[in-house]
């Protein structure tokens, strides 16, 4: 505990570590096998159970209970009065032989009175709105609200481009903010019969795919994608309907929204990619240079920044 501070009025039983510099205030409760990082502010009236673990640089504000199985990552932020849960079936004196963990990973930020269910990840730098009922495992950098908590958004998707914004005068390939991911503008021909959209792989596509696969019928409300490939590059076209695409390289990221078929999004690998907020007849048409490999995907966000961090 050396080099923290803990208020008169806090209870710190013996046995529970305290980092350097960490502050812990008034009316906080912290059991004897908790394990506090460096520079933390734990706040007023929050109670802390055996085992929990909390990295350094985190944020606990007022009225926070932390039951057995947290664990809080580096640089996370916890608002007033979240509650967080440990046990999927709690009975009056019956207890599970080991209780849910439930992990919020590094610099995910959780509202206000927002409630956690057992067992759930939070992932990197993703965010739970105030009130918000998270029923299920929010994906890095996503944003989260409602009840049950639904992705309305990405963390950094600073921009949204769809053919709309790209008038007929541009290039026939756009840079996104994510310099290696680009959009191409295939030729479109129209007349009374109908509308043609084609593109030769020699000339309108950046790669000879080996393989294509199609998505349709996803619920409005559901994400696909969520991985990047080590070695697989992939070009994407909405055929029918929209389709948002969050892009991320580890520095940058862009979100696109697909909502013409006249219009791909080249993905090489190393970028990591969520598909999400597709219209119900949306249909997703996806060629990929390189056969099925399972060992390709990298579906962890901290496995694929370490990937990129080697390359």
């Amino acid at each position: 505990m050396a080099d923290s501070y803990i208020h008169p009025n806090a209870i710190v039983e013996n046995g529970a570590k305290i980092g350097q510099g960490s502050r812990i205030w008034a009316f906080t409760h912290i059991l004897p096998g908790a394990v506090i990082g460096r520079d933390c502010n734990i706040c007023d009236g929050v109670f802390i159970e055996n085992d929990v673990i909390v990295g350094d640089r985190v944020t606990i504000k007022c009225g926070v209970q932390l039951w057995d199985g947290a664990r809080l990552e580096d640089d996370v932020f916890i608002g007033p009065n979240a509650t967080f849960t440990n046990d999927p079936f709690p009975r009056s004196k019956q207890y599970p032989m080991e209780f849910a963990k439930t992990i919020v990973h590094k610099g995910a930020s959780i509202g206000a009175n927002a409630t956690l269910l057992p067992g759930i990840d939070i992932g990197c730098n993703a965010m739970v709105g105030a009130g918000a009922v998270v029923t299920r495992n929010v994906p890095q950098n996503a944003i989260v609200v409602g009840n049950p908590a639904r992705i309305s958004g990405y963390v950094s998707s600073t921009r949204k481009i769809s053919h709309k914004n790209i008038e007929p005068s541009d290039l026939a390939i756009v840079d996104t903010n994510v310099p290696e991911a680009k959009l191409y503008k295939l030729p479109f021909v129209t007349d009374m019969r109908g509308n043609l959209v084609f593109g030769q792989y020699d000339q309108h596509l950046p790669f000879l795919p080996k393989r294509f696969f199609m998505i349709y019928d996803v619920p409005s409300k559901e994400v696909r994608g969520e991985h990047a490939h080590k070695q697989c590059h992939q070009f994407i076209i909405c055929q029918r309907g929209s389709v948002h695409v969050m892009i991320d390289n580890g520095t940058s990221q862009d979100e696109i929204v697909l909502d013409n078929p006249s219009i791909g999004l080249y993905l090489p690998p190393l970028i990591w990619a969520v598909q999400y907020k597709y219209t119900e007849e949306a249909i997703l048409f996806v060629f990929a240079s390189e056969v099925y490999q399972a060992e390709d995907y990298i579906r962890q966000y901290d496995e694929f920044l370490r990937h990129k961090r080697i390359s």
